[in-house]
């Protein structure tokens, strides 16, 4: 059928008063959205990693020097003003260890930055903070390295269902070629996982 002017209705087969579509052509709404290159994807977790954990802050320095022979999560004790800060990430553990004294065990020198809106209430951003074991933990764990001449490092801090949590290692320090040894495997590990991500 044609109507005046000579042109054709658009019909069911998608023919206009053009002519008929280029092959392959798709109507707007029926096209596939592209996803742009550039956009950032989330990182993965860990496979291991504990859903009800939240890392505060890790001791890089200590897997260098140290060969960890032996671990244990421990409890802390905090003040309140302790935890705010933690739940800011304002803490470091570079220069802290563990120590028993008078048969309880101590992390001593880790660095908790004052909370700011404590005000004259506010902590003492250094001072030894007691670490909580069992008995039979501190005997067994923080003994056998007392007795051996080891050393206890917190390898990491962090939440564990609300509660702030240390992993304190049994560690004996590394001689400088051990740490050229382990600086080589570390650096082979990180070879082999960027060649299996362009893969």
């Amino acid at each position: 059928m044609t109507i005046a002017g000579g042109q054709r209705p658009a019909g069911a087969g998608g023919i206009t008063s053009r002519g008929a579509l280029p092959p392959g052509y798709r109507p707007i709404h029926q096209r596939t959205p592209t996803t742009s290159k550039t956009k950032k994807q989330k990182k993965r977790a860990p496979a291991d990693a504990d859903p009800n954990e939240r890392l505060i802050a890790q001791n890089r320095k200590a897997r260098h020097d140290f060969t960890v022979l032996d671990t244990l999560e421990c409890g802390i004790a905090l003040t309140g003003s302790e935890v705010k800060s933690l739940r800011s990430g304002k803490v470091s553990l570079a220069e802290a260890y563990g120590r028993v004294r008078d048969g309880e065990v101590w992390l001593v020198g880790c660095d908790i930055a004052e909370y700011v809106e404590a005000n004259r209430f506010n902590h003492e951003p250094r001072r030894p903070r007691k670490l909580l074991m069992h008995r039979r933990e501190i005997k067994r764990f923080a003994g056998q390295a007392y007795e051996r001449g080891l050393t206890l490092v917190p390898l990491k801090m962090y939440f564990k269902r609300g509660r702030a949590k240390v992993l304190l290692g049994v560690c004996r320090g590394r001689q400088r070629h051990d740490k050229r040894e382990a600086m080589k495997k570390a650096q082979a590990r990180r070879d082999i996982q960027r060649q299996m991500h362009r893969r």
